[in-house]
């Protein structure tokens, strides 16, 4: 049976990051709309929860790094993806909100 802790872990991970996604699609909307501030600070504030995110998934590698071993669990799984794909996704918005701005000048 896998740790209730390690599930608490992945629920942060989740909810940070998938925070940080929402964040994030509301930077482009807002670049959409042509709101370049609000974009910036949803951007800003998205990496915020990006950050968090990622620092509980660090500490995962670190414990398993310094010989604890961790284990597997398709809720870990799960997290290690939205983290990653949030990332991406992050990174697309940033140089979509630079597009709308030199489309629309």
């Amino acid at each position: 049976m896998v740790d209730e802790n390690l599930d608490m872990i992945g629920f942060q991970i989740i909810s940070n990051v998938g925070t940080a996604r929402s964040l994030a699609m509301e930077a482009l909307f807002a670049a959409k709309s042509g709101d370049y501030a609000l974009a910036e600070e949803k951007l800003e504030e998205s990496n915020k929860y990006f950050v968090e995110g990622h620092k509980v998934h660090a500490g995962l590698i670190q414990k398993e790094a310094s010989g604890d071993k961790v284990e597997f669990s398709l809720l870990f799984m799960h997290a290690e993806d939205q983290l990653m794909s949030t990332e991406t996704i992050a990174l697309l918005v940033k140089e979509m909100v630079e597009m709308y701005k030199k489309i629309n000048k």
